[in-house]
Order: C-alpha cells, then sequence, then structure tokens
C-alpha cells in the first residue's frame, strides 16, 4: 500500500503563539477528512518569525505536539519553530509518529540570510521512512533554493519532501517554479505548503514527480487535504519521466567530478559579503 494523504494547512496566523490554533485547526482538519494520514503545519506556523519564543529541543511545544499526533493517530509535520541548544538558536522542524514518537528533527540548512538572523545553521539531511509507504525527506523554505540540498535527499532515497515555508514576499512564484523544478529533477513528490495573512502569502504547491502540479493554493487560508500515490516515483526513476529523461541515473553513472565541489570559486569569492541591499545611489 503506497498511497498516502496529506493535509497542508494555509493558514492565516498573527505573530506569536498559534499552538492552541493548529491544535484546533489539526482536530477540525481529521474530523473533516478522517482519512488523512500526515497533517503539515508551515514555517515558523507556531510562533512567527520572533525569536524570543525560542525553547529547548524536547520543550513544551514539542510535548503538545507529541501528544497531538498520538490523540489524533496521525504523522504530523511541525512546520517549523525557534529552539534553542549549546550551539544557539535554529531553525526547527519536527516529525512525530502517529504513536507519538519523535521520528526526526531538522534544522533548518539555510537560515534566510541577510534577513534571518542569529539563527545558526543546520549541517544534517533527515530522510525518514513510512512503513508500507516509503521514504520521505524535509527541508525548509530558502533551503531549497539551494538545488543540491533536494538532490542530497533524493540521493538519500527520499520520494517525498515535505517542505514547510513562510514566504509573504514577491518571489514566491518563484518559489513554485522552485519547487516545480527540483521535483522533476529529482523525480520526486514536493509538498510546499506556506502560510497567509501575517505569516505569508499562501500559494502552496504539491508536485508530482513528473514536475504536473497536483494541487496549487491561492492566497487565503485553506486545508490542502491530498492523496500521494508514492509508487508512481519508483516508476518515473525507473522509466523516466514522461518515458524520457533519467536525471538521477545519469547523475549516478557519469564520472565528472563538479569543479564547484572540488575547490573554491575563484569567481563565487568576488560576488561580495553577503548582506542586505544597500539603499539606491
Amino acid at each position: 500500500m503506497s498511497h498516502f494523504s496529506i493535509a497542508g494547512l494555509q493558514l492565516s496566523l498573527p505573530m506569536g503563539d498559534n499552538l492552541a490554533t493548529l491544535e484546533q485547526k489539526t482536530r477540525a482538519t481529521c474530523q473533516r477528512f478522517p482519512w488523512v494520514d500526515m497533517v503539515v503545519f508551515s514555517e515558523l506556523a507556531i510562533y512567527g518569525a520572533s525569536l524570543k519564543y525560542a525553547e529547548p529541543i524536547g520543550g513544551e511545544t514539542e510535548q503538545r505536539l507529541i501528544k497531538l499526533a498520538q490523540e489524533q493517530s496521525i504523522w504530523l509535520v511541525s512546520g517549523s519553530y525557534y529552539t534553542q541548544d549549546d550551539n544557539g538558536t535554529s531553525n526547527t522542524l519536527v516529525v512525530i509518529s502517529p504513536e507519538g514518537q519523535v521520528i526526526a528533527r531538522y534544522q533548518k540548512m539555510y537560515p534566510f540570510l541577510p534577513y534571518e538572523q542569529q539563527v545558526e545553521n543546520g549541517d544534517q539531511f533527515v530522510t525518514f521512512d513510512i512503513p508500507n509507504v516509503g521514504r520521505f525527506g524535509v527541508s525548509i523554505c530558502y533551503d531549497m533554493w539551494i538545488p543540491e540540498t533536494i538532490r542530497a535527499l533524493a540521493c538519500m532515497g527520499a520520494e517525498v519532501i515535505i517542505h514547510p515555508t513562510m514566504t509573504g514576499t514577491i518571489d514566491r512564484e518563484i518559489e513554485c517554479c522552485i519547487a516545480r523544478a527540483n521535483a522533476i529533477t529529482n523525480q520526486c513528490f514536493m509538498v510546499d505548503i506556506n502560510g497567509c495573512g501575517p505569516l505569508g502569502n499562501g500559494q502552496s504547491i504539491v508536485v508530482g514527480p513528473e514536475g504536473d502540479v497536483l494541487y496549487q493554493a491561492g492566497e487565503t487560508e485553506q486545508v490542502i487535504p491530498i492523496e500521494l500515490d508514492v509508487s508512481r516515483v519508483k516508476r518515473v526513476r525507473e522509466r523516466g519521466t514522461l518515458g524520457l529523461g533519467q536525471p538521477l541515473k545519469s547523475f549516478r553513472d557519469h564520472p565528472i567530478a563538479f569543479p564547484q565541489y572540488q575547490e573554491p570559486s575563484v569567481y563565487l569569492n568576488t560576488l561580495g559579503e553577503l548582506k542586505l541591499p544597500p539603499a539606491n545611489i
């Protein structure tokens, strides 16, 4: 059985403590769509982008999410929230099983610099297996702008990428293009869930392994329940996209050593400091 149902919550939430609202919305979603296997929040949906809500890993927020997953018997992907440990503050995503086990924690690898200040970058790629369904990978917002991140998850066997984001800017349409491109070049599902209202401009998108848009939301609040046939990924990777290109096999079989990974790029070092653009002069 490789069919798996995911509900993305594209919600209009204020900056601040939204945990009780997310608990209520999750319960309502599971009541209306009892066939849903997983619920996904958007990036920073729980508390917004304020670092003042950062808490230790395994703290009260995680415990409440564990209880919610158990209560509703669902896989729960927390979106993300800020956590603190000895290394500093991280933008952290938690995956919880229907039994209430923390299956994975992922720390955003590419904080949105120079805007997401005082947030440490993670350095671990994360995948997890859902029995009798397939392998899932997780990624957060700006991570997917670095195509190597999604390729790494695909090379680890990920067939579905869960990708919460918080984008309220003019580049959201571009991000939808990137989501499609990542699905196409890695022959995987991309489940890209954005917030709306104060925490984003919506347009969440779910893309199939041949680049087909399974659903794209508008800019207002909505619940996005959709069933994926994860077995499609294996077939597309074996036969090729539309029966044509097999990019993962080509990547595997070509002996080239990419120069950008062998030594520092002289050109990239000419691009200047990663900082806010200056005012027009």
